[in-house]
């Protein structure tokens, strides 16, 4: 991905020489049950629940992670992190301004081991996480590390699509979509929420693959990188997760999509880059 030389974004905000180490400093994810509960903590922050506490005990007495960034390394995460929020900031503003609305940036916050949101305690573990409350993503950039360690999501424009699918979820805070899922999830079974909750994430998937389509008619994407992106959706997937996590699949607790839906999802929204193709699904 030809990233370099590109603007940068004004609405980053580095927290890393003010983070706390409550919890002993980045927790490193170790074997598939501290995989699956990446997952689980980063879903649970989605939805503005604080799970700090779920980090007390075990993971404590945890090894520090052997995967620290040189500073060199960690300046150029940053940098590309800066590039490519720019870049999702020229998009949608775009894309608004097609629709007659305004798109309020949002801020993403670069931190280590710990932060606060306005959705409660932020920890490395989360991975990248939007909070509607505040209106701000938060990155601890080591989970670049852990995605290629953990998922083998190598490449700029794998870690760029987590990133985009991120602000993917900002937008739908903008156009309301959230508190639309949110009523319709009232007094319904905890199945449905879950489906409901799919449908965002694959909306979110869709909203990245547009971003991606405008990189690539940008030619800022190289040979190889898409592949390295669909590997990346479809690596998350639930059913992956689970069959990886307990070699059990429960599909009624799905809350992401399945690898096939998320890769398709991606896709259809990078091969289109139309707006009219991210619609929900039907329930």
């Amino acid at each position: 991905m030809r990233w370099q030389n590109k603007r940068s974004s004004d609405n980053i905000e580095d927290r890393r020489s003010q983070s706390g180490s409550s919890i002993g400093g980045r927790i490193p994810i170790q074997g598939k049950s501290g995989f699956v509960l990446l997952v689980i903590i980063l879903v649970a922050g989605y939805y503005g629940v604080d799970l700090t506490g779920l980090l007390n005990g075990s993971l404590n007495d945890t090894e520090q992670s052997t995967y620290a960034s040189t500073p060199t390394e960690e300046q150029e995460a940053a940098k590309f992190t800066s590039v490519i929020l720019a870049s999702t900031e020229d998009y949608w503003q775009q894309q608004f301004n097609l629709i007659g609305k305004q798109y309020i940036e949002p801020k993403l916050v670069l931190y280590k081991g710990s932060t606060t949101t306005a959705c409660g305690m932020g920890q490395a573990i989360m991975g990248p996480f939007y909070c509607s409350v505040d209106k701000t993503v938060y990155l601890d950039l080591s989970f670049y590390q852990e995605m290629k360690r953990q998922l083998g999501g190598g490449g700029d424009f794998a870690q760029g699509y987590v990133i985009a699918h991120e602000i993917g979820h900002h937008v739908q805070n903008l156009l309301g979509t959230f508190a639309y899922i949110d009523k319709l999830g009232q007094g319904q079974s905890q199945r449905i929420k879950n489906q409901l909750s799919v449908q965002l994430e694959l909306q979110a998937d869709c909203y990245a693959g547009l971003w991606g389509h405008q990189m690539s008619k940008e030619n800022i994407l190289e040979v190889g990188d898409l592949e390295t992106a669909l590997n990346t959706a479809e690596a998350i997937g639930d059913d992956r997760l689970q069959q990886q996590g307990s070699g059990k699949i429960v599909p009624d607790s799905f809350t992401h999509g399945t690898s096939a839906q998320r890769y398709q999802w991606f896709k259809q929204g990078f091969d289109s880059g139309k707006m009219t193709q991210c619609e929900l699904l039907p329930q």
